[in-house]
């Protein structure tokens, strides 16, 4: 993991060190608030912008204090309208985008990937390290388990998400039916009534809501007579947060392309 921790404060530019300057789309929210306490502390940044949802409409409006330019980062945690304004705001002003935004649909996706050809984009479901730790454990874990064994993914959140499951769960999956030939086709959300016996190739992702968890995610792989759980526990958004400020100042530098939390572990291999 050498190289996953949150680097230094500073970005290098032509051998001198320079502040990065950051937009923050959903900034009021849980995660907007945590970052920019994560980049004030950290120093080596500076918010040019705070953008929020206004009640009267449907989208964030991208309006700033100061021009961005290429080097700067919009750093998105709101919806996905709001993602679509970054992307319009990054690709007119050569801004790099980190996103954390989930639930997005096909074509909302396919506009993130096109503005990937003009600038840097590091999109990630969960911004935490551990959470990165987590999906490597995984993958050595079923490397080795017969796919006889069964996988169920449970997560929990705080009583205001609007998604259901989450877009780490999601990724979870995602990873488990790359490893495992499961097609998105064989997720099962859930299960009620008479269902029978489970079938092979079945994988279960199970959504819990309710109080303040920020982010509780444990994936079951169950075998005859023994069973496997890993684990990752959120406590705080701070561990999102420094991760979110590592990304900015990856794609800071970066040259166009679609990134993804892994690049920051592996010097922009990917795993």
């Amino acid at each position: 993991m050498s190289g996953a921790a949150v680097p230094s404060s500073t970005s290098r530019t032509s051998g001198q060190s320079r502040v990065i300057g950051l937009v923050l789309l959903g900034a009021s929210g849980r995660m907007g608030r945590a970052i920019e306490e994560a980049a004030t502390a950290a120093g080596g940044f500076r918010i040019k912008g705070r953008i929020d949802r206004p009640q009267s409409q449907t989208a964030e409006t991208p309006v700033v204090a100061e021009p961005l330019a290429p080097g700067d980062v919009v750093v998105d945690f709101s919806s996905p309208e709001g993602t679509m304004a970054a992307c319009d705001l990054c690709v007119s002003a050569g801004a790099a985008l980190v996103s954390g935004t989930t639930g997005l649909n096909t074509a909302q996706e396919g506009r993130v990937a096109a503005t990937a050809r003009s600038v840097a984009v590091l999109t990630a479901s969960n911004f935490s390290l551990g959470v990165l730790a987590l999906r490597r454990a995984l993958q050595a874990a079923l490397e080795v388990l017969p796919e006889s064994w069964d996988v169920e993914i449970v997560e929990r959140h705080h009583r205001l998400k609007a998604d259901a499951p989450s877009g780490t769960a999601l990724t979870l999956a995602r990873d488990v039916g790359k490893l495992r030939g499961i097609p998105e086709s064989g997720f099962r959300h859930g299960r009620s009534g008479r269902i029978g016996p489970r079938p092979p190739g079945e994988l279960g992702i199970h959504a819990v809501r309710g109080g303040t968890w920020v982010g509780d995610h444990t994936i079951l792989v169950a075998g005859a007579g023994e069973w496997l759980e890993l684990r990752h526990v959120a406590q705080d958004r701070g561990a999102f947060a420094h991760g979110v400020l590592a990304a900015a100042q990856f794609v800071a530098t970066a040259p166009a392309g679609m990134y993804h939390l892994e690049h920051l572990a592996t010097g922009g291999r990917g795993i």
